[in-house]
């Protein structure tokens, strides 16, 4: 056991508990933080910017904090284990014109959301989403709501995972072998949110973040939400991995992951799920990344990447 922790894996599951630990205890007083600066920018005269930012802080629930407090802590923690494992021998990205990197990053924005929005138009066509209420989305709405996450969670979490995580894995593993233990730990990470309608009385609590970390992991009890969303969420990792190993850079995934958030986000926007539908639960969970139905359509997004990326295949530079 001493060994294996000494070792570069051991370092990386060191890495992920320490980050989930490290969330728990600041989740609490992110949230005070977060809703004392809401307060502050409702009552002050402040720039449109810290305006969007402070209504965001005001409408964020505590889990949305331990969110967020996860991916600070993940970050905050990785110069230790960058350190650790001596970074830097696995990342082996094969340098591309400008051109090939905007052509791969639409490319893949294009297939990923294109697919998911057509899975979500026939779900509508079956009566499993109904249209919302017509409302007028401002440009702070469309660039705080889809935009921005599309953009800063794609170059990070790209960055993080198949960047960072899957080129450590390749340095001491096959390809396949990486993308697998890489998915793993990509779909564990995504897989950190609470039970629906789980509630933390005192979310301002020391130990709130705990106790939600407590509820959270009753989901590894639950076989319906591990086969709807666990697997959904490797099969998004193996996808976005494979297009690393196999165009040696990371822009045909960072197209992926923004054209799926984009989608995802837009689609929710418009429409709204109808709860007493017969595709639910297993057929359709909550949302668009939930459910047999939609890893079925993400199951043919991954076909078609698998042919579209013969014109940027470059594996042969990964060993």
């Amino acid at each position: 056991m001493k060994r294996f922790f000494q070792s570069e894996a051991g370092a990386v599951i060191l890495w992920v508990v320490s980050a989930i630990l490290l969330a728990a205890t600041i989740s609490p007083w992110l949230y005070q933080a977060g809703k004392w600066f809401g307060g502050v920018s409702a009552a002050g005269d402040l720039n449109a910017l810290a305006e969007w930012l402070g209504n965001a802080c005001r409408r964020a629930s505590f889990n949305r904090y331990f969110s967020r407090s996860l991916v600070i802590s993940a970050v905050v923690l990785l110069p230790l284990l960058l350190r650790r494992i001596r970074y830097g021998a696995g990342l082996v990205t094969l340098r591309i014109p400008r051109q090939s990197a905007l052509i791969q990053v639409a490319a893949g924005c294009v297939i990923a959301g294109g697919m998911l929005w057509a899975t979500g138009a026939v779900l509508e066509a079956c009566g499993a989403y109904a249209p919302r209420s017509p409302r007028v989305l401002g440009i702070g709405k469309l660039a705080g709501g889809i935009l921005a996450p599309a953009i800063g969670a794609a170059l990070l979490e790209e960055w993080l995972f198949r960047g960072v995580l899957l080129g450590l894995w390749l340095k001491f593993a096959r390809p396949l072998t990486a993308c697998l233990g890489t998915s793993l730990c990509f779909a564990f990470v995504h897989f950190l949110q609470p039970p629906a309608g789980a509630v933390i009385a005192a979310p301002g609590a020391p130990l709130a973040g705990f106790e939600l970390l407590g509820k959270i992991l009753l989901h590894f009890a639950d076989p319906q939400f591990f086969i709807t969303d666990f697997a959904i969420l490797f099969v998004v990792g193996m996808v976005l991995a494979r297009a690393r190993v196999r165009t040696g850079a990371l822009w045909f995934s960072i197209g992926l992951h923004a054209g799926w958030i984009l989608a995802f986000k837009g689609f929710n926007m418009i429409y709204q799920s109808v709860p007493v539908h017969p595709l639910h639960p297993w057929g359709l969970g909550g949302s668009l990344r939930s459910g047999v139905f939609p890893l079925l359509g993400l199951a043919l997004t991954a076909v078609i990447c698998h042919f579209v990326l013969r014109r940027f295949d470059s594996a042969r530079v990964i060993r």
